[in-house]
Formats: C-alpha cells, sequence, structure tokens
C-alpha cells in the first residue's frame, strides 16, 4: 500500500477542519502526551527513515509522515511519504497546521542551517532541532573551529581563509602536518580532503576555492593538522542546558575494505565501539559535549536537538574533528535500534529541557552493524533505475534494511541515489552483528552495489588482541611519522635549490645537471662523514639543531680539499623510535648548513630500526658529491715544494672529533655538561663550548681556490695536525708548525692540562685551533691572507722543508708552550668578582646588515657582555646572512611573504628567539613592522636604531626630513622598542652636524658612521645591565656596572 498525500486529499482535509471549533485546532497543534499525534519527519536518507522506523514505534504516534521519503518510507503500516515542499518553510508551516502534525523532526543539516526550526516554531508548529544559529556549528567550520577556540575545546591546529594563496602558504609553512582541507559551508558531508602532501593540499585548496568544487560552501576554507588516531563518534540529546550521550559509535569514511579508496558520505557504522571506555566517554561528555552546549547557550544560543561530536583519539588526549548539528548518516541507522526508550517522548522531553530527570535508556547488551549498499561508480558518477530486489526475504531474517537512494517504480524499487540502502542488524555481539549484516547484504538482489565486508574491523581487532594481525608500526617502524618527517623537511630542502638542481623530495633518486651548473669539463668528487660522539653531548643536552652544520661541513670540507665546488648531499639518519621534532631539528640543520655551503640538499634516509639503538639515541651520517674542473684538481702535487708557506684558517673549537677522548676528561674532571666553562671567558656551559658547530669554509675559500694560489688544501679532522697535512703532501716535503703564530682556543689548553694529555696526543687527535690549512707560494701568502680578512681569522702558521730521513713529516714547535699559556683559571675582575656570562643577543636585518658587522665586531671584543648567537633575516639570499656566516654565527630565513598573517610570522620569530636562548633582540635595517603582542613579550629586550635624534623626525625618511626642516644638528637614536613606532626609551644619541650643501646620501653616510658607534655602545650598556627599563617605560641605570669603554662622551650621549 502507498500511502502518499496528494493535492486533492489535502483539500479534503482543509474542508474537514474548516468544520472543527477553532479550540479544538488549537489544541491538536500542542504536543500533548498523551493523545496519538501526527510527526512528519524531513528528509529522505537512510537516517530519516530509521527516524520515521523508531518514532512509528511509539503508542503516542498515530502516523509518521516523511517528506520527501523514498521507496522505504512510501508504505508502511504507519509510515508514509508526503508531498508537501520543504523548501517554503511558510508553506511547510501551513501544512502542519492543516494536518495536525504535532511534532516536526528535521533529518538533514541544510534545512537546520536554513533556520527551519525557526520558522516553524515561529509559527506555532513545534519543531525538534538546533536554530539557525546554533546549526552554525556544521554550517561554518570556520565558526566551529573559533567557537572552540574560545571555549577551550580540544580541536585541531587549523587557520581559515578566504584567498587561496594564504591557505596555501599556511599549508607550505606551518610547523605541523597542514593536509586536512575543509569547506567552511555546507558540502553534503563530502568537503572534506585529507592530502597525502602539501602540494596536494594546495591543490584542493585550489579546487574548492577557485573551481568551486563545492560551490559556495567552498568560498571560506579551513586548512587542519593532520591527526592520528582512532576516529569515534559521540552524540548527544542536549535540552539546552543538559547532555544525554548516546552510545559512542564508529562511522567508516573510505569506499573499501581496509579502509582504501577515495572519502565517501559514510560506507558503514556499528555501535557501541570498545574502544572508548566508561571513563573516556564521561571525559569526552564533560570536557566536549556539555561544554559545547554550555558555551552556545553563554553566547545566547540555546543548542537544542541533537549534538554529533566527531573526534580523534590521539596519543595527545582526544581532540574535535567536526561537529554536526543532527543524527549522522549512517550512525543513526545504528543507534537508533539500540535505543530502548520511546524516541517520541526522548524528543519531549529533550524540548522540554526534562534531560536530567528523564534520560533515555539503551540497550546494554547489544551490538549494531549497519553496511551500506552503494551504487557502482559511487562516489562519482553513478547509473539511477537499478532495479532492487529480495528485499522483504531480508526483513524476514531479523535483519532491517533502511532506504536511502531508493524510488518506487512501476511497482518495484529501484536505485535513485548514490547510497542506496542501509542493512542493520543488531545482535548479542559485534562479530555476530557483522555477519547477519554481510547475510543480509548478501541476500537483496542489487546489481553491480558496491559495499565493505569489515565494518567493525578496528573494535573486533581491539576486542581480540591475539587475533590481530602484525602491523609494521606494531613492530616499531612509524611510516606516517616518518611521511611527516618529509613533509616538515621537504620546504627546508627545496630552499637550498641552486644551478643545476632543483631540491625536490620524494623522488626515488636525486638529480644534479652538471652543465646546467656550468662545469665544462669536471670531475665528481664525493666525501662521506659522521659526526662521531659529538653526538652524545648533543643528545644528552637535547640541542640537535647544531649537529646539521657538522654534518655537512665534516663532509664539504673533505670536498673542499680536493678543489671541488660542494653540488649536492644527502643526509642519512638512523634511530631505534622517530622522534618527529628532534630529527626535523637535526635536518632543518643540514639544511641551513647546506645554504651555507652552497650545495643543494638533494634527498636523505631515515631508517627507523627497533632495538639496534636505545630510547632518545639517534645516529647520522652524511655524503657529499662535488665537482671542479680537471685542471683545477688539488692538490697539485707536482707544484708543490720546499719553501711553500702553510695559511691556517681558524676553528670553532674541537669540531666534530676527539670528542670520545672529551668524555673521558670531563669525566676525570668531575664536570657535567650543565656545568660553567671556567675555561671559557664567555661564561658558558660546558655543553655550549664542546657543541660549537663546525666551521663550512666553501663560500669564503672558493673564489680563492679558483683564483689558483691555493696549491694544496688540508681539512684537519680525525687525525689532527699530524695526520691531515701530510695526506696533500709529497713524500719528500716535511711540516714545520709554530703554535705561537696562531690563536688556541681556551678549551684545548682546559683538555691539555685536565687529560694529562702530551703534546703529541693533543696534535693527533685534536686542530688545536686550526680548521684548515692551505699551501700556497711565499709570493702569494699575503694576497690569500688579505682574501680571508676581515671575515675570517687566518695566519701564516709554517711552511714545508725538506723531509729528512727517518724524521717527523710534521713538526710543531711552541705547541705545549702555548697550550699553558692559553690556560686560564677563572678570571676575576679587579674587585673581586667572577665575570658575568654573556647575553645571548639575536640580530634580525632585512639586508646587508651594515650595523650588523659592527654589532658582530663589538661581540668578539673579550671584555664584551654580548654573544651573538643567531641572525635572523625576513629576506632569503641577503648579504648580511653571509656576514653573519663567515663569522661563524648560525642564521635562520623566516621570509614574511610565506606567512597569512603579521602574528603567524611574529610567532615563526619568537619560536626561533626560544630555539637559540635568546636573551636579547637587535633589530638592524629590520624592515618589518612588528605586532604589539610581541613588542610587550620582548619589553626592555628589543633595541632599534633610528637615523635622527629622536623624538625629532620618527618614521621613514629621517633624513630628508631633517634636511627640509634645515636643522643644524642630527643624528642616530638607539632606543627599546615601544608599541608606538620609535617612541620607545632613548639608551644612546650620536649627533651629526648637518653641513652646507648636505644631500641626503652624504648626510646618510655620516649617520651610518655614528650608528656603528652608538648601536654597539647600545648593546654593551643593555647587554652589561647597565641599563634596564622599568615597567612604567622609563630607564634605570646601574652604578655598580662598569659602562661601554668605546662611548666617547664628546659625542656619544649614554
Amino acid at each position: 500500500m502507498r500511502c502518499q498525500y496528494t493535492k486533492e486529499e489535502e483539500k479534503d482535509d482543509d474542508d474537514e477542519e474548516e468544520d472543527m471549533p477553532p479550540k479544538f485546532v488549537k489544541q491538536e497543534q500542542q504536543i500533548k502526551g498523551d493523545m496519538a499525534e501526527k510527526v512528519l519527519v524531513v528528509g529522505g536518507g537512510g537516517r530519516e527513515h530509521a527516524l520515521a522506523w523508531k518514532l512509528a514505534q511509539s503508542p503516542q504516534v498515530q502516523q509518521v509522515l516523511v517528506a520527501p521519503g523514498n521507496a522505504g518510507t512510501a508504505g508502511c503500516g504507519k509510515i508514509c511519504n508526503s508531498e508537501v515542499s520543504v523548501s517554503n518553510h511558510a508553506i511547510l508551516a501551513q501544512f502542519c497546521k492543516d494536518h495536525h502534525v504535532g511534532l516536526v523532526v528535521v533529518g538533514p543539516e541544510v534545512p537546520l542551517a536554513a533556520g527551519m526550526v525557526d520558522d516553524l516554531t515561529a509559527a506555532g508548529v513545534p519543531c525538534f532541532g538546533p536554530s539557525a544559529k546554533a546549526a552554525q556549528l556544521e554550517a561554518s567550520k570556520s565558526f566551529s573551529k573559533a567557537f572552540m577556540e574560545r571555549h577551550g575545546i580540544p580541536t585541531a591546529r587549523y587557520g581559515s581563509f578566504t584567498a587561496p594563496e594564504e591557505a596555501c602558504n599556511y599549508i607550505r609553512t606551518a610547523d605541523f602536518p597542514a593536509l586536512v582541507v575543509k569547506a567552511s559551508g555546507l558540502a553534503a558531508g563530502k568537503g572534506v580532503i585529507v592530502a597525502g602532501d602539501r602540494e596536494e593540499a594546495c591543490r584542493a585548496v585550489m579546487d574548492i576555492m577557485k573551481d568551486r568544487a563545492f560551490g559556495s560552501a567552498g568560498e571560506t576554507v579551513v586548512v587542519e593538522e593532520l591527526l592520528e588516531g582512532e576516529e569515534v563518534s559521540c552524540l548527544c540529546f542536549s535540552d539546552g542546558s543538559s547532555v544525554s550521550p548516546m552510545p559512542p559509535a564508529q562511522d567508516h569514511k573510505r569506499l573499501q575494505d581496509g579502509d582504501l579508496g577515495p572519502n565517501t558520505g559514510g560506507m558503514g557504522a556499528y555501535c557501541p565501539t570498545p574502544q572508548v571506555s566508561q571513563e573516556l566517554l564521561q571525559q569526552i561528555r564533560d570536557t566536549v559535549l556539555q561544554k559545547t552546549v554550555d558555551g552556545m547557550r553563554e553566547e545566547g544560543t540555546p543548542y537544542v536537538g541533537v549534538l554529533y561530536a566527531g573526534l580523534m583519539l590521539t596519543k595527545q588526549g582526544l581532540k574535535v574533528l567536526e561537529f554536526n548539528c543532527r543524527f549522522g548518516d549512517p550512525e543513526c541507522q545504528v543507534l537508533l535500534p539500540l535505543l530502548k526508550s520511546d524516541l517520541y517522548e526522548v524528543i519531549l522531553n529533550t524540548m522540554s529541557g526534562k534531560l536530567v530527570s528523564s534520560a533515555p535508556v539503551w540497550h546494554q547488551d547489544s551490538s549494531a552493524v549497519t553496511v551500506v549498499m552503494a551504487s557502482a561508480g559511487y562516489p562519482g558518477s553513478y547509473k539511477k533505475g537499478v532495479e532492487i530486489t529480495g528485499l522483504s526475504q531480508v526483513q524476514d531474517s531479523g535483519v532491517q534494511v533502511f532506504h536511502a537512494g531508493t524510488a518506487l517504480k512501476e511497482g518495484g524499487v529501484v536505485s535513485s541515489g548514490g547510497r542506496v540502502l542501509t542493512v542493520t542488524a543488531v545482535r548479542p555481539s559485534l562479530e555476530s552483528a557483522l555477519q547477519a549484516a554481510n547475510q543480509g547484504v548478501a541476500a537483496v538482489g542489487f546489481p553491480g552495489a558496491v559495499y565493505r565486508r569489515d565494518i567493525g574491523h578496528r573494535a573486533i581487532a581491539h576486542l581480540n588482541p591475539d587475533r590481530r594481525g602484525l602491523t609494521y608500526k606494531g613492530c616499531g617502524v612509524d611510516i606516517a611519522a616518518g611521511n611527516k618527517l618529509v613533509e616538515m623537511i621537504k620546504p627546508l630542502a627545496k630552499a637550498t635549490s641552486r644551478p643545476g638542481c632543483n631540491a625536490e623530495l620524494g623522488g626515488f633518486a636525486g638529480l644534479f645537471d652538471l652543465k646546467g651548473a656550468g662545469f665544462v669539463d669536471p670531475i665528481l668528487v664525493s666525501g662521506t662523514d659522521g659526526v662521531g660522539t659529538k653526538l652524545r653531548i648533543a643528545q644528552a643536552c637535547g640541542r640537535h639543531g647544531g649537529l646539521g652544520q657538522d654534518l655537512v661541513a665534516m663532509c664539504v670540507n673533505d670536498v673542499l680539499a680536493q678543489g671541488a665546488e660542494p653540488l649536492f648531499f644527502l643526509d642519512y639518519f638512523s634511530c631505534g623510535r622517530l622522534d618527529v621534532d628532534v630529527a626535523a631539528a637535526v635536518v632543518g640543520g643540514v639544511a641551513a648548513a647546506c645554504k651555507v655551503a652552497g650545495c643543494a640538499l638533494l634527498g636523505g634516509e631515515t631508517a627507523e630500526m627497533p632495538g639496534v639503538y636505545a630510547a632518545g639515541e639517534y645516529d647520522l651520517a652524511g655524503f657529499c658529491v662535488g665537482a671542479v674542473e680537471r685542471g683545477a684538481l688539488l692538490p697539485r702535487l707536482g707544484d708543490i715544494q720546499e719553501g711553500d708557506l702553510l695559511v691556517g684558517l681558524a676553528s670553532s673549537g674541537v669540531h666534530s672529533n676527539g670528542f670520545s677522548l672529551v668524555s673521558k676528561v670531563l669525566q676525570r674532571a668531575n664536570l657535567e655538561y650543565s656545568s660553567p666553562a671556567l675555561f671559557a671567558d664567555s661564561g658558558r656551559t660546558v655543553g655550549d663550548v664542546l657543541l660549537t658547530p663546525t666551521k663550512i669554509y666553501s663560500r669564503l675559500l672558493l673564489p680563492i681556490l679558483r683564483s689558483g694560489a691555493v696549491k694544496a688544501f688540508a681539512h684537519i679532522t680525525g687525525g689532527g695536525l699530524l695526520e691531515n697535512i701530510p695526506r696533500v703532501l709529497p713524500q719528500d716535503l716535511a711540516v714545520d708548525l709554530d703554535a705561537s703564530r696562531w690563536s688556541i682556543p681556551p678549551v684545548f689548553s682546559w683538555i691539555h692540562k685536565e687529560g694529562g694529555l702530551s703534546e703529541e696526543e693533543m696534535a693527533r687527535t685534536f686542530n688545536c685551533g686550526l680548521g684548515a690549512v692551505l699551501v700556497v707560494a711565499p709570493e702569494d701568502a699575503q694576497t690569500v691572507l688579505c682574501q680571508f680578512k676581515p671575515n675570517e681569522e687566518a695566519w701564516i702558521v709554517g711552511s714545508l722543508v725538506h723531509k729528512q730521513q727517518g724524521a717527523k713529516q710534521v713538526v710543531v714547535r711552541n705547541l705545549k708552550h702555548r697550550l699553558q699559556v692559553g690556560r686560564t683559571a677563572p678570571s676575576f675582575h679587579s674587585n673581586g668578582e667572577m665575570p658575568r656570562k654573556r647575553t645571548r643577543v639575536a640580530v634580525l636585518i632585512s639586508g646587508t646588515g651594515t650595523n650588523l658587522q659592527a654589532l658582530i665586531e663589538q661581540a668578539k671584543h673579550p671584555s664584551s657582555s654580548a654573544e651573538i648567537v643567531v641572525v635572523i633575516s625576513n629576506r632569503p639570499g641577503v648579504l648580511g646572512l653571509k656576514k653573519a656566516s663567515l663569522a661563524g654565527i648560525q642564521t635562520r630565513v623566516v621570509d614574511h611573504k610565506l606567512y597569512g598573517s603579521r602574528t603567524e610570522f611574529d610567532g615563526t620569530i619568537d619560536r626561533v628567539l626560544e630555539e637559540f636562548g635568546v636573551e636579547l633582540v637587535c633589530l638592524a635595517g629590520f624592515m618589518r613592522i612588528l605586532t604589539g603582542s610581541f613588542v610587550k613579550k620582548w619589553n626592555g629586550k628589543l633595541l632599534n636604531i633610528h637615523p635622527s635624534l629622536l623624538p625629532s623626525f620618527k618614521g621613514m625618511n629621517a633624513q630628508k626630513q631633517a634636511l627640509q626642516a634645515g636643522v643644524r644638528v642630527t643624528g642616530c637614536t638607539v632606543h627599546f622598542v615601544a608599541e608606538e613606532v620609535d617612541a620607545g626609551a632613548i639608551i644612546v644619541q650620536e649627533s651629526v652636524p648637518v653641513l652646507a650643501g648636505d644631500t641626503e646620501e652624504s648626510l646618510s653616510d655620516r649617520i651610518r658612521e655614528a650608528e656603528h658607534r652608538a648601536f654597539p655602545a647600545a648593546l654593551e650598556l643593555v647587554a652589561s645591565g647597565a641599563v634596564t627599563l622599568r615597567e612604567d617605560g622609563r630607564i634605570v641605570w646601574s652604578t655598580n656596572i662598569k659602562t661601554f669603554q668605546r662611548c666617547d662622551k664628546t659625542k656619544l650621549h649614554c
């Protein structure tokens, strides 16, 4: 029987109502507990069939109308379809009044977001579901994420964007895998794309926003962090103030068994989920469901209806993926069969605020499984009108079939949509329910149907751990973590691209075009190395980034010894268990060092080997390939002769060799890595000194090598001075070194004394202050030295002599004396106080860094209170970065063009400052305006220099303003940075006279000279503690600290 209202029947009902007394009509429109009601369900899918099926079981319901309904709701006992328009709310309201409909239950999200509940309620028709404002939790993902942020509801990190370029910048620069792209609006459950990598995520953004894959729903996109864990659906009834949770369920979005294939609207579900314990369900109730309802009420939008929270159970705790404002489909088809209470009464109690006193009751000892049968081709294009048979036999087997995309045609049932049927079974166990549902599916005659056979497989594995199949992750190898690492380092590697190579990761092998790099007749040169037991110090100190430079330097400097230009680099990172953050720090350091060295990070390998390494341990290896034109290969043994001079390049310290011996010395001296390094005049810890990165010499040295002046290059690595220099010499020549000719870092004097090492042991194990040695002709020596200075310390350290038979090939004179002279006990000031620890300084630049060089020179002074630990530029490739690298200072690039907002950009700067333990920041030509929150955080620790005598001539073009004003004196000002531009407290000023005939250029040149004096002076005053900033913005001068010695009181006003 088909019970469907026609227009003629509607007219008859209208006539019948005209005969009723107005009072009776009014009473018919009220929800009354004892009177049999007509209920209208809005929608036409499997969820709506399940709602109608459950409502029809209530003795208080006379009839259930479904609009528009489907073949399953067309005529089944109390249930029948209606042709009433549900898009026109006024017509729908009048229909409900005309046909004495006492309750409307809205199934889908679209009419809820369109305000159906608001309009019907205003017209006097009781309607179950949230208001349009409350439905924003689903209708606008941007609103939903912001709401969760406001109310402290745990969710994935995200960004919301209306411009595709900003969204793609966020994806490429986020320090987490921002791979989930969502259309903010309603997209029929299909507006979420989980990308495999950043490029795919960016393509998804373009598809949604530019190609309008989801129409107006994609005008705003939300980009989220990709979370890992178990996904569950937790729904509840909400009466606006309290919640009543339903049993947790789990949907299966992927099309095929094993969670493979494309995403769909849902291919099946099961309930309850054994992965969610009662304790966890209580936590979900308190921290998500109740918190959401409370938040909506506080914001003036009470939430009444069904609230659906899609959750991910991660290692870091539960996170909300999304909210829906109605029953899920197909979750509804497993939840309602388990509802013991009368659904009609539950809805009445929810709408009247009685959930606390009349909570729904659920079947406790049963499980439900539903399997979706979809059309062939779904979720793409599919054929409609396919005949479906065998439905009555399935019903007779005790399995419930809920119709979705079905229609009646010539007395039979045919398909009319993508998801066509949901076959639901309720049994005592999950496994038996799945078996029954699968048997029901098999009994349906539906040619070409697509369905899954493994619904609930994760729960079954959870319940039967002994039967669970082995996984690679279960054996200790986390491929997902490895993929996450690759995504984090891809942009870092790409930034190292150079002629001949674009440094794109992801292929099976890397490619390099020698012709593209400008080589004509090249010889390839390769080098490989590690960083030895320096690893253990870094792991113990938790400082991993510097190891990347050590690894690159050890390989690149070896390649340089053949006269070759380093072209590309590959790294090998092995561990027992992959810690993505640690690995990213190491490889990030590798990438930064490759940029310094001028070679591309072309690829690498991350090997996770459970049981091979202890927790927290890892090992590194590096591989560098370079090239040199055939005629420029080093060493030129035929040219090397007696009398040639040796030019030594300064090392930064121990570099990366001899650390097994250093560790023994530390044990002998009873020192920890955190102990003060009393042998260093900088006041750093032992760990700080020992982890100083190895110097990379390629950028500075390559032009000198290409000039032809260098006959040989020896990298002083393992084997120290005694074994490395002879490797580049003819057998008949010996080396005569004089240690009094170069500076030996204090760390070597300390090792010599505390270890009781012989002079020969020191020379054979350590570089003793020389990172590299060049062989040059006497007539070229001074030219070569001049090319190194002032960027690198270099000295003529010895010469080549004829080797006598039986004589040593390397003699180092005065080494013992220099080690003893260089040995320093803890030094004291004249007042008996220990020297203060140097202040760790960062310099922010945007260009050439003229003031940067002045600050670097000042920090090199032995008495300086400042140590520049990092230089950060917002523009890549600027000269200031090269100056910092040549000075042995680590650099970072935070390109402002890659960030969607100033806040994101400043946040990244702040994280870099924290990484380096920065205590004071100098802005040296940094051409970005910092946000107020950043300035507040660094209040009293942020210095800037301005080319005028503030408060005069603030802002841009200060020199031009001074000339236009006709002043006779201007100058420069170093001041603390405040939120208002150029308004912070003044530390140092230096006056500069304005001369007759001055131009902007000539005046700027003289002001710049003054800046080179004023900025270092201010740096010393603040770094030493002589000047501090009070909370009220006023400066305090300390009388106990000696002020900067170079402060010329005739010109410099401190």
